[in-house]
């Protein structure tokens, strides 16, 4: 996993150093904070948690949790919130944030392990404390308490079993996540890559099995297709287009018409999919190629999906900036940090500033990274003394596929 990484002792060796106390002690003191507003100032956990909690309130009390348009979940996200809505509200207001902050810290936790990076290393305190403090989706996502967090937990921990070689582990984790909400769902194309067809069995059959029998609990079983889906094609509703970073949702604001926006969009995702598609061909040994395939396609998926949020970025961005220490990672070209800029607390645009413009520079920040991810992705194989002839087989040299499964 750890090949192509910087000598400790060169210029990245002051990052995998262990960090001082002071350092935690920072940290642990900016995540508490964050977690003591969100539970002072918002009641029920998040406006988004709050809208899964009252479908699960509905199903207790018999009705459809699909009457709510803004219920934009499978139906094993009615179950999962059943706890929630049982619980006294002022146990509900901390549990959410501190769930959802604890969750984010377990998700870059996996992503600093893909790369070998060390727990108490600065890179994991300051990489957190970054995140935290200078993207404003993290915040966003604390205080919404929106169930993205699922994913952005899940996926590195997914990709990590892939590392490792154990893509039934990492099928089962990806099918839980789907099951709760199908944001992942893309990554399963890259089994498809790898003609990990058992495993991609498992990781559809999962959310399959989950969304059935929960369904069958439901007053209204198939209210998720005949009621979510048709609000997700017509693109939600004006609350929901505001907050849309997807081009296709953006461009049609700026005059663009929607049939155009919606070829510009789709064009992206085949160009995101067909670089993804090149990265995982390139089979060189180390993370770097698990991680950057699967971030590929979840930005592919981002640019046509509707909706699509400024918070999905936690899916992606963490397990980028974890691969710091990794010659050629995304995270040391400049694309990546000009991507970052507008999605600094307190960053201003002139005229795009209200919050129902976000999605503005969201779209900005979607589209450079996309750029950013898809350049790395084309760039041809570097030669490493792996080429040169391995002393064994290709697990043993931080491959992370078998060699029989590495070609298409």
């Amino acid at each position: 996993m750890n090949a192509g990484k910087c000598d400790v002792s060169g210029g990245t060796g002051w990052w995998l150093r262990p960090a001082a106390w002071q350092a935690w002690a920072v940290l642990g003191v900016v995540l508490g904070a964050l977690v003591l507003r969100v539970a002072c100032r918002v009641p029920d956990g998040g406006m988004d948690n709050g809208i899964v909690v009252r479908a699960a309130g509905a199903w207790l009390e018999g009705r459809s949790p699909y009457a709510d348009r803004h219920f934009l979940y499978l139906p094993g996200a009615v179950l999962a919130a059943v706890p929630q809505a049982v619980l006294p509200q002022g146990v509900v207001r901390f549990l959410v944030p501190l769930g959802v902050v604890g969750a984010l810290a377990g998700g870059w936790a996996a992503a600093l392990r893909i790369h070998g990076v060390p727990f108490r290393s600065r890179l994991a305190v300051f990489g957190l404390l970054g995140l935290a403090l200078g993207f404003a989706p993290f915040g966003h996502l604390v205080e919404l308490g929106n169930w993205t967090v699922a994913s952005a937990a899940a996926l590195p921990l997914a990709l990590l079993c892939v590392c490792r070689g154990r893509w039934g582990r990492a099928g089962a984790v990806l099918g839980v996540a789907v099951a709760v909400k199908p944001l992942l769902v893309p990554v399963l194309l890259l089994f498809v890559f790898a003609r990990r067809w058992r495993e991609l069995g498992i990781a559809v059959g999962v959310p399959v099995a989950v969304s059935a029998a929960a369904a069958l609990l439901l007053p209204d079983p198939a209210g998720f297709l005949t009621r979510t889906l048709p609000f997700l094609l017509r693109g939600g509703d004006s609350f929901v287009r505001l907050y849309e970073a997807s081009p296709a949702a953006v461009l049609p604001r700026l005059g663009v018409p929607g049939a155009a926006a919606s070829l510009v969009a789709g064009l992206g995702a085949v160009v995101g999919v067909a670089c993804a598609w090149r990265r995982w061909g390139r089979g060189d040994a180390g993370a770097g190629r698990v991680v950057e395939t699967a971030v590929a396609l979840m930005l592919a998926a981002f640019l046509v999906s509707r909706p699509s949020y400024d918070h999905y970025l936690l899916v992606v961005v963490p397990l980028l900036l974890a691969g710091a220490g990794e010659a050629g990672a995304v995270v040391r070209g400049a694309g990546f940090w000009v991507a970052l800029v507008p999605q600094v607390p307190g960053f201003a645009w002139v005229g795009l500033e209200p919050g129902v413009r976000r999605a503005f520079k969201d779209c900005v920040t979607l589209c450079v990274l996309a750029f950013a991810v898809a350049r790395c992705c084309l760039r041809p194989r570097a030669v490493t003394v792996d080429d040169a002839g391995p002393a064994g087989p290709p697990e043993a040299v931080g491959s992370a596929v078998p060699a029989s499964r590495a070609a298409f």
